[in-house]
């Protein structure tokens, strides 16, 4: 093992030393920021001279800025809260209202921050991340502020009532940092704790590898260590769970992307919670509840992978292992998601990629399970309006051409049958005469891999149809119908087709889609989406110069492999915020702690599937590329920049034909603000018009 961590470093040392682009990487530098602004121009030049440019753009930004969208709500406390942004608050209003007042078609709103006006006050440029508010009045909260839109934040208090910071207050300084509400006079934290802390305070990831109890009034510096995980890891943190009758306090530390240990607090003292490394761990009451990413056996009995089980946390704690299923998988249905109102719980199943939603009820020491009436096509989810106090639940229906709904409803029996619609949205483009299709596709291994298609009734199969193929593929994410007002006013009203994937890597299916192409297998993912893009040109609804393709993050990776391994199927790339140099990428900001996805590129065995689709290695000048239109930002602190610097700059020295802007702010997401968001996205559209139409 001594000598293969040798030859990985060497190898690696080797490939940085003749990286004639490794300078990109300098995210900050004069020199890069003089290429990404030269870069920059020439896409802003060509793509806003376009005749497209304008209308798209103006439509986006309407959109994004206008009164009409859905203002969704979280209770704390008494009050209802919603983040808002609109063309007079670019960067956002914290505002609440009451339940009454929200359920008026125009509810009056009451601002308890004003993040423009505290930037200009502060001279800073403030972007929400959310707030963390005390159980169980919520009068106190740890508000999260980004500077242009990074994962890294600074951590102030701030005291609802007053609506003002507290003085002398938790406040933490910029950092990719994790603080949870022990109780009114105490937090745990695991931040950057400075350089000098024995061992280093951050994983070689980049978050908090120790995690320490903090009280008000006293010095950061003497926080007392609760736990302390490995550099190695991918992160620790700390997990309050409060409900009426109910407070625990649990420690996570996850030593990959998808394994972690579990240990709640009593006492002072850490017990680890006896399930897999892989499973996911929960509350509601008096239960545990566990989500199993693989098979297990216990207690003589064993459960699948994909299954949530449940058990009483206290007669766990002493040895039993008798769990009951509240989720069974199967071969096309996966868990989607779990809300909790006060005496009930509510599962999202996806079957086939669509939702089903079920109620789950526990008395007598048994659960029992009904379906909850809902639209049979498309997304819905459910989330408590008060988990608290109430079984009423809101209710969100979506799909591609039916604006999205909340409704607002409740499980208990004298009410069950009325359900409220609250608000809906605009129609933000004219979908008459647009269908929704599911096809699957056969993989290279003979899978079958579902895809949903949007298009005009009774289209012509002639190969001639503009048709944009989106995917991503990785991290056990789902890709479901959702309805967009900027697909929709920009691509489907104009005549073109719109195709979502459904590959593996996802979570659709479940966790075995997701493992089935991780690592060694990821190749797979690769071939399910290119099975995807033949059928659509065997079916004739399109031909490889009327075809193409976007992604971001892991799709971003996704487009970047299309693009260098099947460049013939393709008439045009938008590769957003993407991952491209997989040599390197667990050595750049959170890279590392993706390797449970990926793998380890410094080792030379894991090295040798990685670097077979690796785009940045595998460019070469003597072949043809699509051309691709590179998005990213440069304050993404998540996937670094450089990635697509680096290919773009290589793209360029072998001559070929590409498009790149990178955004100054916006993080990982790529825009801080609607008018950033619209100046993107508009630049993508009109770059796939101009090369599918």
């Amino acid at each position: 093992m001594v000598l293969l961590a040798t030859l990985a470093t060497s190898a690696a040392l080797a490939q940085d030393a003749t990286d004639p682009f490794l300078w990109l990487e300098e995210v900050g530098g004069d020199k890069p920021l003089e290429w990404v602004h030269a870069h920059n121009a020439v896409s802003s030049k060509e793509l806003e001279a376009s005749p497209d440019f304008a209308p798209i753009h103006d439509r986006l930004l309407a959109m994004l800025d206008s009164d009409a969208r859905i203002p969704y709500v979280a209770k704390q406390g008494k009050w209802f809260y919603n983040f808002w942004r609109d063309a007079q608050h670019v960067r956002g209003l914290w505002r609440r209202t009451s339940l009454a007042e929200y359920r008026k078609p125009e509810p009056k709103w009451e601002t308890v921050l004003d993040l423009d006006a505290l930037s200009a006050a502060e001279n800073e440029n403030w972007v929400w991340h959310g707030a963390s508010c005390l159980y169980p009045a919520y009068e106190r909260c740890l508000l999260r502020l980004s500077r242009g839109g990074g994962d890294a934040v600074v951590v102030r208090e701030f005291d609802v009532v007053a609506k003002a910071f507290v003085k002398h207050g938790f406040t933490l300084a910029e950092a990719k940092s994790d603080v949870s509400w022990r109780d009114r006079d105490s937090v745990y934290v695991g931040t950057d704790f400075g350089a000098d802390t024995p061992g280093g305070s951050l994983t070689t990831s980049g978050y908090p590898r120790i995690l320490k109890l903090w009280h008000r009034g006293t010095p950061l510096a003497s926080a007392e260590t609760v736990f302390e995980g490995h550099s190695d890891d991918v992160s620790v943190q700390a997990m309050v769970d409060d409900e009426p009758g109910f407070h625990r306090e649990f420690v996570i530390r996850a030593m990959t992307f998808y394994t972690n240990e579990t240990w709640l607090r009593v006492s002072k003292k850490l017990v680890k919670l006896d399930i897999p490394d892989d499973a996911e761990a929960g509350c509601w009451q008096q239960h545990l509840t566990v989500k199993l990413r693989s098979d297990w056996t216990t207690g003589g009995h064993t459960y699948p992978a994909g299954a949530l089980l449940a058990i009483d946390l206290e007669r766990f704690l002493k040895g039993a292992r008798d769990f009951q299923f509240l989720f069974t998988p199967s071969a096309r249905t996966s868990l989607e998601g779990v809300s909790a109102t006060r005496h009930h719980l509510i599962v999202n199943e996806l079957d086939n990629v669509r939702s089903k939603l079920y109620v789950l009820s526990f008395a007598n020491n048994a659960w029992t399970r009904k379906p909850l009436p809902a639209p049979a096509f498309g997304s819905v989810s459910a989330s408590a309006v008060d988990a608290d106090h109430s079984d009423d639940y809101f209710l969100t229906v979506t799909d591609f051409l039916t604006p999205t709904s909340l409704y607002y409803a409740s499980l208990d029996a004298k009410q069950a049958q009325t359900r409220e619609l609250l608000k809906q949205l605009p129609a933000f483009f004219n979908a008459e005469g647009l269908e929704i299709s599911q096809f699957e596709a056969i993989s290279k291994d003979g899978t079958r891999v579902p895809y949903f298609q949007v298009s005009r009734k009774g289209l012509v199969l002639d190969g001639s149809h503009p048709t944009l193929l989106y995917g991503y593929g990785g991290f056990e994410v789902s890709m479901t119908p959702a309805y967009s007002g900027g697909i929709g006013s920009a691509w489907l009203e104009r005549g073109g087709v719109y195709v979502l994937a459904n590959i593996r890597g996802g979570g659709e299916f479940g966790p075995n889609w997701h493992e089935s192409a991780i690592k060694q297998n990821r190749q797979r993912a690769y071939d399910d989406f290119i099975a995807i893009a033949e059928d659509l040109i065997a079916r004739k609804l399109t031909s490889p110069k009327h075809l193409g393709i976007q992604g971001g993050s892991n799709g971003g990776l996704l487009m970047g492999v299309m693009l260098t391994e099947r460049p013939d199927l393709f008439g045009a790339v938008v590769c957003q915020v993407p991952l491209l140099d997989m040599r390197r990428y667990n050595k750049l900001l959170a890279g590392a702690s993706w390797m449970g996805e990926y793998g380890d590129p410094d080792k030379p065995e894991e090295w040798a599937w990685i670097s077979r689709y690796s785009p940045y290695q595998n460019l070469v000048k003597d072949k043809t590329y699509p051309r691709v239109l590179f998005l990213t930002s440069t304050r993404d602190d998540r996937v670094h920049p450089g990635h697509a610097r680096k290919m773009a700059a290589k793209m360029e020295a072998q001559g070929h034909d590409f498009l790149y802007y990178e955004n100054v702010e916006g993080g990982h997401g790529g825009a801080a603000n609607n008018k950033q968001q619209a100046y993107m996205s508009a630049l993508a559209f009109t770059f796939l018009w101009e090369q599918l139409r």
